[in-house]
């Protein structure tokens, strides 16, 4: 994009997600927060012991997590960079299953593996989530690597572990920390999970906002965590974005290397070590599946309302909510990510420093309290010329907040890696900026396009955390649908909630499919 268009194009083009942000994250997080901190007792919540137990928690839980599934990712990383081993491909399609699961999915699956529920099956469920988040990145680091390094040393005397430890593990070391962030990240704003397997005994900051907020009406006690949250939020933010940029920079001086072949050795180890993980990944999910059949009434009951009129509507038409829902909210977050992924990539050649504070805020939706934010909404949103409170177009929104950072994601690292040469030549050869974008970014950024759009999809399919705040009763999402349906008693309700997890998580499992068939190995996750 030649210069002179790009000074005039990038500042509008920046406007469309910057406008939106401000719109409906920035305002209703702002006035919530100034609503609650109008009131009294703030101070005394914030030096509250109770406070800072229920931060160490949330921090606890979310670090236990974090090194679960950093530890569990690692086996699998190494076999999707290095080995060529039978079944790879669909290694890497089961592992990210687990990423994309909606949360009432996961936290059901992991109550009937342990239906006592606590600190265990907190960490394990996170970390669940979160596995493919470490192979992938890691992975996608670890096969630029150069492996002859790695055999010098060998060479040299040196035993696998301690080559490993001096060679391989500080050149894919950025990666590690990287993905280590945005898991914990995922894990301390964690809500679906926790309000599931948690209770009321093992509560975080996300889920002490919601209670505070939805049960209680204490706005100053939630404003101030959700001040904590931020500040957490930005803290790891920082980190992460230090650490993401140290794997870029790596992943442009080091080109690509040749380094899959068939294991030798004790590389089967490893290999071993990747199934074994695999392996427990599908045991929550079988779990899943076969409580579902152990009886057919929840089957036959989801053409109807549940015990006593539990649901407004039918399960069937909870789905058909989600799938509308879903296909709105991609539509408007392909639009915002990727003319936020663009502007990035443009000023990432310029103005750094703009770039990482533009990125940095793109990414705070993924932290901040989703009940602050649907909050929020019904606040603020009545004082705009036309009342949003009760449009159906209210949850979309909710949801693009959420998979916009995402797509980013996924979309930002292909575009940055577009040789700009190839831009300056078309540029020279007299092509507009738009042109520029149309015959060589998307021409060469197809892919990820694709990836990013199927990869929201899924995710605001499932997506429970402002959803369940700002969905209307007579029109639930079936993630909404199936959390009123555990809270009530009855069991069909509970047969009901297992086989509308099951479709939700069959529904999931095909858009993934059909993304890794399409679209393989793209963007940063």
């Amino acid at each position: 994009m030649p210069n002179a268009a790009a000074r005039l194009v990038l500042p509008l083009l920046a406007l469309v997600p910057l406008g939106f942000l401000g719109l409906f994250f920035a305002w209703p997080v702002v006035s919530i927060v100034g609503i609650g901190l109008g009131g009294s007792g703030v101070t005394e919540i914030l030096a509250s012991a109770d406070t800072w137990r229920l931060v160490a928690f949330t921090l606890g839980q979310a670090a236990a997590a974090t090194l679960v599934a950093v530890l569990a990712g690692m086996p699998l990383a190494y076999v999707l960079a290095r080995c060529e081993v039978p079944g790879v491909g669909v290694v890497r399609t089961l592992v990210l299953v687990p990423f994309v699961l909606p949360t009432v999915v996961v936290g059901l699956a992991f109550r009937s593996l342990l239906p006592d529920g606590g600190v265990l099956s907190i960490v394990l469920a996170n970390a669940f989530f979160n596995v493919a988040v470490v192979a992938r990145t890691v992975g996608g680091l670890w096969a630029h690597t150069d492996r002859r390094a790695e055999e010098a040393a060998r060479a040299l005397g040196a035993s696998r572990w301690r080559a490993f430890t001096s060679v391989v593990l500080p050149a894919i070391a950025p990666a590690v920390g990287s993905a280590a962030a945005v898991v914990f990240l995922f894990c301390a704003t964690s809500f679906g999970v926790v309000l599931m397997l948690g209770g009321a005994r093992y509560r975080t900051l996300e889920t002490e906002i919601y209670l505070r907020t939805v049960d209680l009406f204490d706005l100053p006690g939630a404003a101030a965590l959700s001040i904590l949250q931020v500040v957490a939020v930005v803290a790891v933010l920082v980190i992460g974005a230090v650490a993401r940029r140290r794997r870029e920079t790596a992943l442009r001086l080091r080109g690509r290397f040749e380094t899959a072949r068939r294991p030798v050795g004790g590389e089967w180890a490893v290999v071993g070590a990747a199934l074994l993980v695999v392996i427990a990944l599908l045991v929550p999910i079988v779990g899943l599946v076969a409580h579902s059949l152990t009886t057919m009434d929840g089957w036959r009951a989801l053409s109807g309302t549940g015990v006593a009129g539990t649901l407004e509507v039918s399960a069937w038409e909870a789905a058909w909510n989600s799938i509308r829902a879903a296909t709105d909210a991609t539509i408007l977050a392909m639009v915002l990510g990727v003319t936020a992924a663009v502007v990035l990539s443009q000023l990432r050649r310029g103005r750094v420093v703009l770039g990482e504070t533009l990125d940095l805020a793109l990414m705070l939706p993924l932290g901040v309290s989703a009940v602050t934010v649907g909050f929020g909404y019904l606040v603020t949103l009545g004082d705009l010329p036309f009342d949003l409170r009760t449009s159906p177009l209210l949850v979309p929104f909710a949801q693009a907040l959420v998979i916009t950072p995402l797509i980013v994601r996924t979309v930002l690292p292909v575009l940055r890696a577009i040789d700009e040469r190839l831009r300056q030549a078309a540029g020279t050869l007299g092509a507009g900026p738009f042109r520029v974008w149309r015959e060589v970014d998307l021409a060469l950024a197809g892919r990820s396009l694709i990836a990013a759009a199927g990869f929201g999809y899924v995710v605001a399919l499932g997506e429970f955390g402002a959803t369940s705040f700002l969905a209307r009763p007579d029109a639930p999402t079936l993630p909404v649908a199936i959390a009123r349906l555990i809270a009530r008693p009855g069991e069909l309700n509970n047969e009901m909630a297992y086989a509308a997890c099951v479709v939700l998580m069959v529904v999931t499992v095909l858009a993934v499919v059909l993304i890794e068939r399409l679209t393989p190995a793209v963007g940063e996750f």
